[in-house]
């Protein structure tokens, strides 16, 4: 294949950034843009001639399909010379390109993860050359393994699927980096373009564009709490949250979106693949992955209002230095404050994250560093209902119950050191370390108490004062083999991961309010605790073994795994710091998945999965007070079909969960209680039509408590599980004015009971989302303008259960509008 077109008009000429910063020159500027790029010398020679300018950025929409139809496309639109043999590129894929790009972009974005970059030939032509790699081109993850030739080197993540709201693949804990046609489960990695188009602030906003999980915690609260699968997850003082595949990294409260590059959801237990989780949440996890340096340059300036009169102010930089541009640095950084929409409720958020990598021939490291402090005025609290009246109807979403005298402040830093060495083509070894500390204090209301139809509240202020430290550390080997016509791909990893809180309070007066009109209290001066003491502690460790044998070329796989997991938890009596609980015990938990690709586009999976739950200790009122209890193993079983149509991706699953529990019958307590949640998934994402983008789809539970002592609970429907989820969201191109793009979405949940006899429930609810962004240069800069409306109709509803009864208030209209701009 030949392709020479002829060679566009010079681009005009503009200050480039990197000089007026003065950090290097404009050649050693254009070089580096070139090398991230992946440019060849005669690319670079006709930029030279232009030192100081700007290359133009081209609005492209080309359709998904093979990596040679997609490049030939691409060419013949940028103008840029290019030839090669469409047999080097044969079963590549691409998911195509859309939106504005300079050339070096769109090249960039188009070679990446494919093991192929561009070669100069002489006199503006160019062609490709065969990246150095381990073998048949793969690369491989921190702490992961490679399979079926999917794996990216430490720095890349998969590509980004039609649309550019999902991606390919994502991250599987101990499997690695796995195409999402390969993978035995359930996985979405939602992209930073997606947050930052619907502009997501914390965690929670990311995943309201996903059906599997339910956000339990409260708008203008202090946790980022999830139901995924109808199990919850981010209760409690234990971030439940990974971080680039590992626990105890995460920030333990509040996870916001700017320093996150991928938001990553597997669904259903995943012992094996990250650990059990500190907490013990089995419905599935939540993976963040930081953002890192990216192959081109990006200096991003943004300004965001929200709600009443809230501002921010965003700094996203991103360089790679030396000679192969082996070495980079990312740096985010946040400052936004002020009044929210909730009455009374005023916040103030600053967060720096800086992310540095090395990308050597043979070894791989990343540091990343994040500091986030937060303060809340008047922040919400759940609410718990009063056993025997009816939940009351939800109050407008803007009133705040909490005394405005009230307020809450965290303080927290986290730290992530990753290294990788190849021994061989066949072997890797590598580790990492990291942890986070969070302080908190708080001078607020616990947990008020809806007393009547009415809607009047009770509650006792508390001067609470929180410490959590946490620390994680993995170490392992990668190995490949081949055994006649199976391919092996072998990853053995042991894990520590360890925690302590710290905990006191002085509580206060009892007062009164109303959820519908809410009083406003003289202020209560509660004296600080006058010291922290140490409560619980916990260390989790684990070996993990997992073998993926592969054959057919890959079109059957077959992964099978064990892990051994210890469990050794303590907890201490506050007053005089003698242990009063002490529990420690282990248990094995396996995994088998199964792909089977019939046709290229099609994949069945099915795998068989179990997690684990801390066991509990029979408490002091039960006639066996004391007794340790084994830890719980949820079960999963698992079937689906992924159908890949180049520009769309459907999906469609059942499963079925089982989660056992104890419970205290008869003055005996014992582990005799079960949940089963069996379900069915669809979901869709992908750019279907030229210009219009899909994401969604929808979740239906059968959930029963299928075990109890109590006739009363038997059969019932579980907490906080509603039967049907939907989330739908739609983007559209407008063709009459470019760079315009409108967006909307729907979010349903279905009846949620508060209480496991299912006498209190929540009513179903449905929001609606609108919003528009704009594109365009503005003095030759990239400059975009968002404008979302959420809860367009402003509905009064409560918007979740967590799994301890308390309900919360959904979000009110808001009103978001950012500006970004790349320097």
């Amino acid at each position: 294949m030949l392709l020479r077109p002829s060679r566009p008009p010079r681009p005009r000429r503009d200050q480039p950034f990197l000089a007026s910063m003065g950090a290097i020159t404009r050649a050693a500027a254009l070089g580096l843009l070139c090398a991230a790029a992946g440019m060849p010398a005669a690319a670079r020679a006709e930029g030279s001639a232009n030192a100081g300018a700007v290359a133009p950025r081209k609005i492209y929409a080309i359709e998904a399909g093979p990596l040679g139809d997609v490049l030939a496309r691409y060419a013949a639109q940028a103008g840029v010379p290019l030839s090669f043999e469409p047999s080097m590129l044969a079963g590549l894929h691409s998911s195509g390109l859309s939106g504005a790009y300079t050339a070096q972009e769109g090249l960039s974005r188009l070679l990446a993860g494919s093991g192929y970059a561009l070669s100069d030939q002489g006199g503006g032509a160019y062609t490709l050359r065969k990246l150095p790699a381990r073998e048949d081109g793969e690369a491989t993850l921190l702490s992961s393994i490679t399979v079926a030739g999917t794996s990216a080197s430490a720095s890349e993540l998969p590509a980004g699927y039609a649309g550019g709201q999902v991606a390919r693949g994502g991250r599987l804990g101990l499997l690695g980096n796995r195409d999402v046609m390969d993978t035995p489960f359930n996985l979405t990695s939602y992209t930073a373009d997606l947050l930052a188009n619907r502009q997501s602030v914390t965690l929670a906003d990311a995943l309201s564009a996903e059906p599997s999980v339910r956000f339990t915690g409260q708008i203008g609260g202090v946790t980022d709490s999830f139901y995924i699968r109808g199990f919850p997850i981010g209760e409690g003082n234990l971030g439940e949250i990974a971080f680039d595949g590992v626990y105890g990294v995460a920030p333990n409260y509040h996870v916001f979106s700017n320093y996150i590059e991928r938001v990553e959801v597997l669904k259903g237990p995943a012992a094996l693949l990250y650990g059990m989780s500190p907490n013990s949440g089995v419905g599935g996890v939540i993976n963040m992955v930081p953002k890192r340096a990216l192959p081109e340059d990006l200096s991003r300036l943004s300004a965001d209002y929200a709600g009443a009169s809230q501002f921010g102010a965003r700094v996203d930089l991103s360089r790679r230095f030396g000679d192969n541009r082996e070495w980079g640095v990312r740096v985010n950084g946040m400052q936004r404050q002020g009044d929210t929409p909730l009455d009374n409720l005023y916040s103030r958020t600053t967060i720096g994250a800086v992310s540095l990598d090395y990308q050597g021939e043979r070894l791989r490291a990343s540091l990343d560093l994040l500091a986030q402090n937060e303060k809340i005025d008047a922040p919400t609290r759940p609410f718990l209902v009063a056993a025997g009246i009816d939940v009351p109807q939800a109050a407008d979403g803007r009133r705040n119950a909490t005394q405005p005298w009230g307020w809450w402040k965290s303080d927290g830093q986290s730290a992530l050191l990753r290294v990788e060495y190849d021994v061989s083509d066949r072997l890797t070894l590598f580790a990492d370390a990291g942890g986070s500390d969070t302080v908190v204090s708080r001078l607020s209301d616990q947990t008020p108490t809806i007393i009547n139809a009415a809607g009047d509240t009770q509650v006792t202020p508390n001067h609470f004062k929180f410490e959590v430290n946490r620390s994680t550390y993995n170490a392992g080997l990668r190995a490949k083999l081949d055994t006649g016509p199976v391919r092996h791909a072998i990853s053995l990893m042991g894990s520590l991961y360890s925690d302590r809180n710290l905990q006191a309070s002085v509580a206060s007066a009892p007062l009164t309010s109303n959820i519908y009109h809410p009083v406003t209290r003289p202020e209560q001066h509660i004296t600080a605790p006058a010291n922290v003491p140490k409560v619980s502690s916990s260390e989790l460790s684990g070996l993990a073994l997992a073998d993926t044998l592969s054959i057919l070329d890959e079109r059957a796989q077959l992964t099978l795994g064990l892990r051994q997991q210890r469990i050794e938890s303590r907890n201490f009596n506050a007053a005089t710091g003698a242990r009063t609980v002490s529990y420690d015990e282990s248990a094995t938990t396996p995994l088998a998945g199964l792909v089977i690709k019939p046709w290229s586009n099609v994949s069945l999976y099915a795998n068989y999965i179990e997690g684990l739950s801390k066991g509990d200790v029979a408490p002091a009122t039960a006639t066996n007070a004391g007794q340790v209890f084994k830890p719980y193993r949820s079960k999963q079983k698992e079937v689906g079909v992924k159908v890949d149509l180049d520009s769309a991706m459907l999906s469609l699953s059942a499963f079925e969960i089982t989660k056992p529990s104890g419970q205290l019958s008869n003055g005996v307590y014992a582990a005799d209680s079960e949940q089963r949640n069996r379900g069915v998934e669809l979901s869709l994402s992908g750019e279907p039509a030229r210009g219009l983008r899909l994401l969604g789809g929808l979740t239906y539970l059968d959930a029963e408590l299928t075990r109890s002592s109590s006739r009363a609970t038997l059969g019932n429907r579980p907490v906080g599980v509603p039967k049907l989820s939907v989330n739908l969201g739609a983007e559209w191109d407008t063709p009459w004015v470019a760079g315009l793009t409108l967006t909307g979405a729907m979010i349903h949940t279905g009846r949620e009971y508060v209480n496991q006899a299912n006498t209190q429930s929540v009513p179903s609810w449905t929001t609606f989302d609108l919003g528009a962004r704009y594109t365009a240069k503005v003095y030759g800069k990239d400059v975009t303008l968002r404008a979302n409306v959420v809860n367009v109709f402003n509905r009064a509803y409560w918007s979740g259960v967590a799994s301890y009864g308390t309900i919360s208030q959904g979000v009110p209209r808001t009103v978001m509008l950012s500006a970004s701009m790349d320097f």
